[in-house]
């Protein structure tokens, strides 16, 4: 079995999820890539692209640096290609942090639905489900927190994790008001996506642990590792970090080195595809760390993602980023969410079909690769 076809579809959105303090003056589309890998078998594997600045630097990457590093090889070659994409990426093309794990990830598709397992399955079962936590954007009042938490509640969703959009006194409103609409025990996170003071940081963290949040996430950028350090060894709240680290597994290894994270971030877009998220949580459980599987913004690879959390252990919820109707496109239907739990799907490979008549009706770019 060998790859013979390469295509992508740029679909656009037109819609920026983001508020303006995060968009910044550049154009934000959310756009996604879809992808598809054919092989001579007719076996076929699936993938989405985040394309949320610009499409055409994703589609760029992928078909000047990716497809020609894939075509004519063995889809099972996925160890492989993975290390070449790294040697690549150190060797002056210096990869966005979002590929090339859909690559990786549509490789994994294609040899799980051959071999007619569900990815998870193929990868090796722990378990078929997982509680779900809502994750909310970015808001503007205490109250639309408030009003969001209630209503996930209200679903049957078990806990939820604010995006405090700072500085870090708006923060602590959220906080304290979320705590006392829930009630006390209802299962609440904190990812401020910050740029706290250390002052600030430890503030808000022991503000958490008297609320009884769950952890505390991203309070610096990652590479901050001094700070991180510094707050793990202070609060009593686990600490979630390396959600945007690069360098897969070797970028994660130096914050538990270093002992900056006491839960570390791994997802099948932003951290090399299922390969290098594995990577991720098998070296974290050696050191009995848990890998929080993080949103990849896609809700077809937030599937992958439930797929990978399915074939470990030290993972404890998905992460379901709400609205789902923001994140649904391009894939068909919706997350397999009943009563606050996630069940992964019985099919062959990812087990879910992409939307092709919206996908159609949304390109802006087709582009096809095809072995000579």
């Amino acid at each position: 079995m060998k790859i013979t076809t390469f295509e992508t579809w740029w679909i656009s959105r037109d819609k920026c999820l983001f508020d303006k303090k995060r968009q910044g003056g550049a154009s934000m589309n959310w756009d996604v890539l879809a992808i598809r890998i054919s092989t001579d078998t007719g076996h076929q594997g699936i993938a989405t692209c985040l394309a949320a600045r610009s499409g055409a630097v994703s589609e760029a990457y992928l078909y000047d640096n990716i497809a020609p590093v894939i075509m004519g090889r063995d889809p099972h070659d996925r160890e492989a290609i993975w290390h070449e994409l790294w040697n690549i990426d150190r060797h002056l093309t210096f990869f966005p942090v979002y590929l090339p794990g859909p690559i990786d990830v549509a490789l994994w598709d294609l040899c799980a639905k051959e071999a007619g397992l569900p990815l998870y399955q193929y990868i090796g079962a722990y378990r078929k489900k997982l509680p779900v936590y809502a994750s909310g954007n970015f808001h503007a009042a205490v109250e639309e927190y408030v009003e969001e938490a209630l209503h996930y509640k209200a679903l049957g969703i078990p806990g939820y994790k604010a995006h405090p959009a700072g500085p870090a006194a708006f923060d602590m409103e959220v906080h304290k008001a979320l705590r006392e609409a829930v009630g006390p025990s209802y299962v609440l996170m904190s990812d401020p996506v910050a740029e706290y003071t250390m002052g600030d940081a430890v503030a808000v963290g022991r503000q958490l642990e008297q609320l009884g949040y769950k952890w505390l996430e991203e309070p610096f950028r990652d590479f901050e590792l001094y700070k991180y350090t510094e707050l793990c060894r202070t609060l009593d709240i686990p600490v979630a970090a390396t959600e945007t680290t690069r360098g897969a597994h070797w970028g994660v290894a130096q914050a538990i080195a270093q002992r900056s994270a006491d839960i570390v971030r791994a997802d099948v877009s932003w951290k090399d595809g299922v390969t290098g998220t594995l990577k991720i949580a098998h070296l974290a459980e050696a050191f009995g760390i848990n890998c929080e599987i993080h949103t990849t913004t896609m809700n077809y690879m937030d599937l992958v993602n439930l797929h990978v959390s399915c074939a470990i252990r030290n993972c404890e919820y998905f992460e379901y980023f709400v609205p789902e109707e923001n994140y649904q496109l391009p894939m068909k239907g919706k997350l397999p969410i009943e009563n606050g739990i996630i069940t992964v799907p019985d099919l062959p490979g990812v087990g879910a079909d992409l939307d092709w008549e919206l996908i159609e009706k949304s390109c802006r770019s087709y582009q096809k690769m095809e072995l000579e």
